[in-house]
């Protein structure tokens, strides 16, 4: 049986949807062209590190939110960073 969610980790949701749909754009962006030129390999580098340590947090802590957003953004981000890497 599941708990109804409080007021506190619907935020969480909320804050999750929005800020891992922001990122969206610029990932199928990304991918479809496959141009990275513009984009700091340094950057996702560090980004794709945290969003992996977000991740293992979000499972410590047992926040749905943080993981499912973070499972999402970390598959985006290191899509990108591979194809940095790739294509330069």
């Amino acid at each position: 049986m599941s708990m109804p969610l409080n007021g506190l980790e619907w935020t969480g949701y909320v804050a999750a949807a929005l800020t891992t749909l922001a990122f969206v754009p610029q990932a199928v962006k990304t991918i479809r062209t496959k141009d990275t030129r513009s984009i700091s390999l340094g950057m996702y580098v560090v980004f794709t590190i945290g969003i992996g340590f977000w991740l293992i947090y979000g499972i410590s802590l047992g926040s749905m939110p943080m993981i499912l957003s973070n499972i999402v953004t970390f598959g985006l981000s290191a899509t990108i960073l591979g194809l940095k890497l790739r294509y330069g």
